[in-house]
């Protein structure tokens, strides 16, 4: 004789807790590296807009000596 359940047969299928919580840990931490690549590309942005200007104060800046240079000559050649 097969003994019978009664009520929801939710209440006698196993239920693995630990897969589901493996997986809701994985998309946080998927969400997490998502967030943390976009912050890298901002500051990654960011640098480059430093360098940028870095490099036009460096150019201005022997731009200006080799012009005073030029004019410390001028009087030299005549």
């Amino acid at each position: 004789m097969t003994a019978r359940h009664s009520g929801s047969r939710f209440l006698y299928e196993p239920f693995d807790a630990a897969t589901v919580r493996i997986e809701a840990n994985e998309k946080v931490a998927d969400a997490k590296w998502d967030a943390l690549d976009q912050r890298l590309k901002h500051i990654e942005h960011a640098i480059d807009r430093m360098e940028r200007r870095i490099w036009l104060g460096v150019s201005g800046l022997a731009a200006f000596l080799a012009m005073d240079m030029a004019y410390r000559l001028l009087p030299h050649l005549n």
